[in-house]
């Protein structure tokens, strides 16, 4: 099974708590990190916008990104959400070998 991580970026650390929380219940995460509280500045509806963040970076694996894509897309307040996977290509095996063994299917409840 491919590891990935999927980014995304929440308006407030209650939302990402909840996300978090919901995805690993799940078994859809192996580990969620709710980063620090960033400022993103960016083009919207042709207006230069700026907000305050909150980061969230879930590792997984690739099975997984639709319905984590949907639980996102349910939770969260905004019109477009940030949602980004990056291809795991490498790291400790140990640690590859955990986020499968904590997100396959035989072990949802």
């Amino acid at each position: 099974m491919k590891p990935i991580l999927v980014i995304t970026n929440l308006p407030d650390k209650k939302t990402a708590l909840k996300l978090a929380k919901k995805l690993i219940n799940k078994k859809l995460a192996a580990c969620v990190n709710i980063h620090a509280p960033c400022t993103s500045f960016y083009r919207w509806k042709n207006k230069i916008e700026t907000a305050n963040e909150q980061q969230i970076f879930i590792k997984t694996l690739a099975p997984h990104y639709i319905e984590i894509e949907n639980t996102i897309k349910k939770i969260h307040p905004y019109e477009l959400p940030e949602i980004i996977t990056v291809p795991i290509d490498g790291g400790l095996p140990a640690y590859l070998q955990w986020i499968s063994d904590e997100t396959t299917t035989s072990n949802k409840n």
